[in-house]
C-alpha cells in the first residue's frame, strides 16, 4: 500500500515520536541537573561541616598541645631556677645546704618526679667525691634525697645531653635540653630527663642541673583527653619511642596493634620542628591510618621538649557527627529526587496531552482528516502550493432527506475514499475537510492545465462512488475549484490562495459549471476586498451618523411647478466628501445593514419635512415590508409624525415579491394612515404587471432606461405610451424618471405623463429647496 505523500513542514508520526524523546531527553536532563546540583550542594555542605568538625578536633588537639606545652614551659623555668640555686651554692661554696635547697625545689615543683644538680670533677670541691645529688618522690611520697659519686660525664643520659667534645668554654645554642626516654636506676623509671648547663663565674660549663618527669605521669597528663569515645593519644620521644601506652584503652591486644602500627609509620621524621617561640603553634600533620580494617585519622605535631604528641580519632566516628546531616541530606535528596521525578512525569503528560491536543485541534473529528486549521498552517509552509476545493452537490438535500446520521457516513465515507485516492494517485497532495460538505486538496505547485486536469479527474472519480444506505444507493456529484500561486507571489499570495479557491468555487456554481479554475485577471478577489471595506465604511457611518439624506425634486408637468421630492440616501466620508448610494448601499445589502438605513432615512425625513409644505418619497425594498419589527416600527413613526399624507413608500419593481399578502398587508395599513405607494423602476427587467394589480399602487415611476431614449428610440416611446395607457385606465399617476434634457423632456409632455424627475428637473441637494422648474 502507497503511504500518505508528507508536504514540507507536516509532520510524521516518527517525527512526533522523536520529539516525544527529545522532550523525555530534556526532562531527563533537567531532572538529572537538579539531582547532580542538589548533590554537589549537599556534599558542599557534608564538607563544610566536616571541615568544621576536623577545626573543632584540630582546636582540642592544640588545646592539648599547649596544656602539654605549658607543662614543659613550666618545668624549663624550674630546671633553669634550680640551675641558679646550683651556680649560687657552687660559687659560694655552700655545699652542706645543697641537699636542703634541693629538696625544696622538689616540693616546689610537683610535676617533677625527680632533680638533681650534677658538678662535673673538681668543679665543686666541697662535695668532695659526689659531686652529683639528686632527689626524687619515693613510694610512700617522701622525698628522698641521695648523693652521686663518681663523675656524672659517665652516665649515658649526661653524655646523650651534653657531648664529653664539648667547649666547656663555649655556650651552648640551645640551653635547654630535653632527653628521650630512658631508664633511670635510682628511682627505678624510665624517665625523661630536662636539663640545663652549670656554669662557673667565668661562663664555663662547670655540670647540669636536671629535672626528671616520669612515664607514669606523661600518661597522666594526656589520659584526660577525650574527643570520641574511642579516641587515644601518645606521645612519642625523638627516637621515636613511646612514651605513654594509648589511654584507657581496654583491649590490650588491639592497643598494642595500634601502637606498633603508630611506631611503623615513622611520625618523628614527618614532624621534626619543634616549637621553641612562646605562642607560636607547631606545624599539624595528619595521616590516616588503617588497622584491622578500621580507619583512624592520625593527628601530630613537635612538643617544645621535641617529642611528638598525637591524637587517633576512629574515622567512623569523625563521620558519625555528621551522619544525622549525612542522614537528612539523604532524605532531602530523596524527596527532592522524588518529586523532581513527579514534576517530570506530570510535564510529560501535560506535553503529550498538549501534543494530543494540538494534533486534535488540527484534525477533523468526523473523518479523522486534517481540518481547515492545519490548511492554513500548511499553506504558510509549502513553497507555492496550489489548492483545489470540492464541494459536494445536494448535500443539504440529502442530509435533510435521509438524516444527520447518513450525512455524516457520507463525510466519512468520501473523506476515505478520496484520501485513498490521494494517496495512490502520483504526485504529493494531502486531502482536508474544511466545513459541512466542503474538501480541500493541497497540492505543489500547478500548472492552469494540470489544476484542470486534476479537476477532471476528481469530478469523475466521485462520480463513480456509491454509498448504501438503508438499501438505498446514494450517488455523488460536486463542483470544484482551483486557484495556484506564481513563483513571483509572496507570503501574502498564499494567505490569499484560500480565497481565490473559494471565490472561483461561488463563480462555479452561479455559472453552474462542474469545475473552474480562479483567473487573477478578473480581480475578483479585490473587488471582495473592497466589498469588505466599503462594509467596514457604512458601519462606521451608521455608528457615527454619518448617514445623511438628499432630495431631488419632482416637476408637476400640470401646474409646472415642483411639489415632490424624493429622498435618497448619502454618507459622508471621513474626509467630509459625499459619497453615492451606488457605492454602499448594495454592499450594505449583502450584510444585512439596509433595514437600518432604511430607518435612519425615515427618522431624518420625517423630521425634516415636518414643518414644510411638499410630499416626498422614501425607497423601501422587500425585506423592509417583510421585516415585521421594522414595519411596525415604521408605522408607529408615521402615527407619531402627523404628516403621513405627504409621505410616498417607493417599491422596487425589479424585486421579487414572495409573500404578496405580507407585502399587501403592510400597504394597506400605511394607506389607512394616508400614505401612498409607488411602483420604481417599473419598465426595467420583467416588469411584472401584477404588481400594479395585486398591490394597490397609486403611482407608476417609468423606468430611466425608456425615458432617456423617448427623443431617439421610436420603440422606447411607443413601451412608456404603453405604460401611460395602462396607468391611465387604473387611474394611477406616472413619473417620468432621469429626465436629463429638454428634449426628452418634450416627449415626457407629449406623452401625458403626470410628473418629471430628472438632471433636467433638478440634481439632488442637502436641502429641500424648491427652484423654480424649467419650462417646457
Amino acid at each position: 500500500m502507497a503511504t500518505r505523500p508528507r508536504l514540507p513542514g507536516m509532520p510524521s508520526r516518527s517525527s512526533k515520536q522523536l520529539l516525544m524523546l527529545l522532550v523525555l531527553l530534556l526532562v531527563a536532563l533537567f531532572i538529572a541537573a537538579m539531582w547532580v546540583m542538589s548533590s554537589l550542594n549537599l556534599d558542599f555542605s557534608q564538607r563544610a561541616m566536616a571541615e568544621l568538625r576536623r577545626g573543632q578536633i584540630e582546636d582540642s588537639f592544640y588545646a592539648n598541645l599547649g596544656r602539654i606545652n605549658g607543662h614543659h614551659r613550666r618545668m624549663e623555668q624550674h630546671t633553669e631556677a634550680l640551675a641558679r640555686l646550683g651556680e649560687l651554692l657552687q660559687r659560694n661554696a655552700l655545699g652542706d645546704e645543697l641537699a636542703a635547697q634541693l629538696e625544696q625545689k622538689l616540693r616546689d615543683f610537683p610535676d617533677a618526679f625527680g632533680v638533681g644538680l650534677w658538678f662535673e670533677p673538681g668543679r665543686f670541691p666541697a662535695l668532695g667525691e659526689a659531686p652529683g645529688i639528686y632527689a626524687h618522690w619515693g613510694a610512700d611520697r617522701r622525698i628522698e634525697v641521695s648523693r652521686q659519686t663518681g663523675d656524672p660525664r659517665q652516665q649515658d643520659w649526661y653524655r646523650s645531653l651534653l657531648h664529653s667534645e664539648q667547649d666547656r668554654s663555649q655556650t651552648l645554642t640551645e640551653p635547654l635540653l630535653w632527653s628521650a626516654a630512658y631508664y633511670k636506676p635510682l628511682p627505678d623509671a624510665a624517665v625523661i630527663t630536662l636539663a640545663t648547663p652549670l656554669h662557673d663565674r667565668r661562663g664555663r660549663i662547670i655540670g647540669l642541673a636536671s629535672s626528671d618527669w616520669r612515664s607514669e605521669d606523661v600518661v597522666r597528663l594526656i589520659s584526660d583527653i577525650k574527643l570520641t569515645p574511642n579516641t587515644f593519644s601518645f606521645l612519642l620521644d625523638r627516637d621515636n619511642r613511646k612514651l605513654s601506652s594509648l589511654n584507657e584503652q581496654e583491649d590490650i591486644p588491639a592497643a598494642q596493634r595500634i601502637m606498633d602500627a603508630i611506631l611503623a609509620e615513622q611520625l618523628v621524621r614527618a614532624a621534626t620542628e619543634p616549637v621553641t617561640t612562646p605562642g607560636e603553634r607547631a606545624p599539624l600533620h595528619s595521616r590516616e591510618l588503617q588497622i584491622d580494617g578500621e580507619r583512624y585519622a592520625l593527628l601530630f605535631a613537635m612538643t617544645r621538649a621535641d617529642m611528638l604528641f598525637g591524637l587517633g580519632v576512629p574515622q567512623n566516628e569523625i563521620d558519625a557527627v555528621l551522619a544525622p546531616m549525612r542522614q537528612s541530606n539523604y532524605r532531602i535528596l530523596a524527596v527532592t529526587g522524588l518529586v523532581l521525578l513527579v514534576l517530570g512525569a506530570l510535564l510529560l503528560r501535560l506535553i503529550a496531552s498538549a501534543m494530543r491536543q494540538l494534533e486534535a485541534s488540527y484534525t477533523d473529528p468526523l473523518t479523522q482528516l486534517p481540518n481547515r486549521a492545519r490548511l492554513l498552517l500548511d499553506l504558510g509552509r509549502t513553497p507555492r502550493p496550489s489548492l483545489i476545493l470540492l464541494n459536494l452537490d445536494a448535500f443539504k438535500e440529502i442530509n435533510g432527506f435521509y438524516g444527520h446520521a447518513c450525512g455524516d457516513q457520507i463525510l466519512r465515507h468520501l473523506g476515505a475514499q478520496l484520501d485513498q485516492h490521494l494517496r495512490l494517485a502520483p504526485g504529493e497532495a494531502r486531502l482536508y475537510r474544511l466545513t459541512a460538505d466542503e474538501f480541500a486538496v493541497l497540492l505543489p505547485r500547478q500548472s492552469g492545465e494540470q489544476l484542470e486536469a486534476r479537476m477532471s479527474e476528481l469530478s469523475a472519480f466521485i462520480q463513480r462512488q456509491r454509498l448504501d444506505w438503508q438499501g438505498q444507493e446514494i450517488g455523488f456529484n460536486a463542483t470544484l475549484s482551483a486557484a495556484s500561486l506564481s513563483a513571483g507571489e509572496a507570503r501574502q499570495g498564499r494567505d490569499n490562495l484560500l480565497a481565490s479557491a473559494a471565490i472561483a468555487l461561488k463563480l462555479a456554481r452561479l455559472q453552474q459549471k462542474n469545475h473552474l479554475l480562479y483567473d487573477p485577471a478578473l480581480k475578483i478577489r479585490e473587488e471582495y476586498e473592497q466589498n469588505l471595506l466599503w462594509a467596514n465604511k457604512v458601519k462606521a457611518a451608521l455608528q457615527d451618523d454619518r448617514l445623511l439624506p438628499y432630495f431631488q425634486p419632482i416637476r408637476d408637468n400640470h401646474s409646472g411647478s415642483i411639489g415632490k421630492f424624493e429622498c435618497l440616501v448619502r454618507m459622508r466620508d471621513d474626509d467630509g466628501q459625499v459619497i453615492n448610494p451606488g457605492r454602499f448601499l448594495g454592499v450594505a445589502k449583502k450584510i444585512r445593514l439596509h433595514r437600518q438605513i432604511t430607518w435612519v432615512m425615515l427618522e431624518k425625513c420625517l423630521e425634516r419635512f415636518r414643518e414644510l409644505p411638499y410630499e416626498f418619497s422614501i425607497n423601501l425594498s422587500y425585506e423592509d415590508l417583510t421585516d415585521p419589527q421594522l414595519s411596525q416600527a415604521i408605522k408607529l413613526k408615521l402615527q407619531q409624525s402627523g404628516i403621513a399624507p405627504r409621505v410616498i413608500f417607493e417599491i422596487l419593481e425589479s424585486e421579487g415579491i414572495d409573500n404578496y399578502s405580507q407585502v399587501h398587508a403592510f400597504i394597506e395599513e400605511v394607506k389607512a394612515l394616508g400614505c401612498r405607494i409607488a411602483i420604481d423602476d417599473f419598465g426595467s427587467g420583467y416588469s411584472n404587471f401584477e404588481h400594479l394589480l395585486r398591490l394597490n399602487v397609486d403611482l407608476i415611476k417609468i423606468d430611466g432606461s425608456l425615458i432617456r431614449q423617448l427623443d431617439s428610440d421610436p420603440n422606447a416611446y411607443a413601451v412608456a405610451q404603453g405604460i401611460v395607457q395602462f396607468a391611465r385606465s387604473l387611474k394611477m399617476q406616472t413619473v417620468a424618471e432621469f429626465v436629463h434634457s429638454a428634449a426628452v423632456q418634450e416627449k415626457v409632455l407629449a406623452l401625458g405623463i403626470d410628473y418629471s424627475q430628472g438632471q433636467h428637473i433638478g440634481m439632488p441637494q442637502a436641502e429641500p429647496v424648491a427652484l423654480p422648474a424649467p419650462q417646457g
